[in-house]
């Protein structure tokens, strides 16, 4: 054993420290020019924690559970990465490259340092491309472990300037049995000694994990288009997904972390390891709970399948941590007003987004719709907009009838067959609907409800709103105000109720059901399976309100 002086090297946004530990020999097991280990070489210290008032806090059942420890396995994903190698064959190589950058990244990062591309489907196991069950077989460990401890905790990125893409900025010179994983705390030698004896990784203290810049890194994410006719110049990248900037043109920029509701913090001194963890203020928990609420509903269905190693019991409590965070802290909905007035019934619905950044936000495939039901005093329905239907379409939405059509932003709503749907349309080079990434050049539509504090007319590009409601007053940062005006049948008579709910949904009918014309691919044809299957509870409410409205006068 040997004494080394260790120091973080000065990082942007950071706070750098010295610590002086006695370095041992790497961990048997791990191999030395590695520059990441897996998540089971942390879990030992990091699970069996609790808060004084007993709330199990373990950092590897939270994690182990959610969509990060997930992202490789995660079916949706793997379809969408086979379906644009079978639109771009030439490119396939770097698609699948391009595409690990966040979902596999200590495996694509290892191998871009080797002067490679990392090929995703070869990575998954027998297991996880196969059509049918049993548990998964090889593959690649680096990359099955997903968005893991020791990328985010070797990570140096979080300065200024826009990150993006999965440019990840990790120490590569430091030998195995000397890198540095980053906190938020001080951690004496003695207790750095355990780390490194269990790990091979030594602690150290930095701000950056505690920055929203560094979920930039993967939450402001480009595609380079490739789509167009044969002599077509290329086109420009396309915001894919763009939530980091949509929270830094927010009100939220001064006032909330991305941490701070997607992470959240004990109220409790904590402990942050079970061996010889001292309590910490303002523990993060780590179940990085986002909106992906259906997709952690289908690992915990078909887990064998798909080679999952979190439990059930694990992957259910980060779905039901996850749906309580869309009903507490996502919407609020209210009716301004209803009355009648010419044989309609009116009412004013005002949709408050209380998120950080647009509703919904990041992968296109996410949509959400206003629900209204209109009844009469004895609770027969009259009239009716938005209504979800079994196999996870909405009833008179244009573009879950037509996959070339979509439903425009509406201001007022008259009949059924209008909607108000809050998504994002894509276009590719010839001006068609689409749903793929890399067919995509522009955005049609995207009235996606602005967080407060949002100024729509001096938003960026990338950002910004698009389509009708970038002309619609009462569009604007924090909310949408919609007035509902359905003609009431002849001869009936009040009292009258409305009912309004806000229904949000992670993967549109129609994004599920484009993959139909890949099935001959074995990724794509069990997604859709596994849709269907799985339709009915493809959405949830993010709020609601309800009024009742005096029978019209004679």
């Amino acid at each position: 054993m040997r004494r080394r002086n260790v120091a973080v090297a000065a990082m942007l946004g950071t706070v750098a420290v010295a610590t002086t530990v006695a370095v041992a020999p790497a961990p048997a097991g791990a191999p030395p020019s590695s520059l990441f280990a897996t998540s089971d070489q942390c879990l030992a210290c990091h699970n069996g924690m609790t808060t004084p008032s007993g709330e199990d806090v373990s950092i590897g059942f939270a994690w182990r559970g959610s969509m990060m420890a997930n992202s490789a396995r995660d079916p949706y994903w793997q379809a969408a990465v086979r379906r644009e190698t079978v639109d771009y064959p030439a490119a396939a190589s770097v698609i699948q490259n391009e595409c690990a950058a966040c979902h596999m990244p200590m495996a694509r990062f290892q191998a871009q340092v080797a002067g490679r591309e990392l090929e995703v489907f070869s990575r998954l196991g027998g297991g996880l491309s196969r059509l049918g069950g049993g548990p998964a077989g090889g593959g690649d460990p680096l990359a099955l472990d997903g968005v893991s401890c020791a990328l985010c905790h070797q990570l140096q990125n979080g300065g200024p300037g826009l990150e993006h893409d999965g440019e990840f900025k990790i120490d590569t010179a430091r030998p195995w049995g000397e890198r540095l994983v980053f906190g938020p705390y001080d951690i004496p030698p003695p207790r750095a000694r355990v780390m490194h004896s269990a790990t091979g990784f030594l602690p150290a203290r930095a701000t950056n994990l505690e920055q929203s810049e560094i979920c930039s890194t993967c939450h402001t994410l480009y595609t380079t288009p490739l789509g167009g006719a044969p002599g077509d110049k290329p086109a420009a990248r396309f915001p894919e997904q763009v939530p980091y900037l949509e929270w830094r043109a927010s009100a939220y920029v001064r006032e909330k972390s991305c941490q701070a509701c997607h992470m959240t913090f004990t109220a409790e001194p904590t402990p942050a390891a079970s061996v010889l963890g001292p309590p910490r203020e303002r523990f993060a928990r780590h179940g990085f709970q986002g909106a992906n609420f259906f997709m952690l509903a289908m690992l915990e269905r078909y887990r064998g399948e798909l080679g999952v190693v979190a439990l059930p019991q694990e992957l259910s409590l980060s779905r039901q941590r996850t749906l309580e965070l869309l009903r507490t802290s996502a919407a609020s909905l209210s009716i301004a007003r209803a009355e009648i007035r010419d044989g309609r019934l009116e009412a004013e619905v005002v949709v408050t987004n209380t998120a950080g950044h647009k509703l919904p936000t990041a992968y296109p495939s996410r949509r959400a719709w206003l629900r209204v039901v209109v009844s009469d005093g004895g609770g027969r329905r009259l009239w009716a907009s938005g209504a979800l239907r079994p196999d996870g379409s909405i009833d008179g939405n244009d573009n879950d009838r037509d996959p070339l059509a979509f439903e425009p932003h509406h201001r007022v709503i008259e009949t059924p067959d209008q909607v108000q749907i809050y998504e994002s349309i894509m276009l590719d080079a010839r001006g068609r609907v689409t749903t793929g990434l890399l067919s995509a050049v522009r955005y049609v539509k995207d009235n996606r409800l602005l967080p407060r504090g949002f100024d729509k007319a001096a938003a960026g590009d990338d950002y910004a709103v698009g389509g009708d409601a970038k002309d619609d007053p009462d569009f604007q940062g924090g909310g949408d105000r919609v007035v509902f005006r359905p003609r009431l049948p002849p001869g009936v008579v009040g009292p009258f109720r409305i009912d309004v709910e806000l229904l949000y949904q992670p993967i549109a009918f129609r994004w599920a059901h484009n993959l139909d014309a890949y099935r001959a691919a074995p990724e794509p044809a069990r997604f859709v399976r596994y849709y269907e299957a799985m339709s009915t509870g493809s959405a949830t409410a993010l709020a609601s309100a309800d009024a009742r409205v005096p029978s019209a006068p004679r």
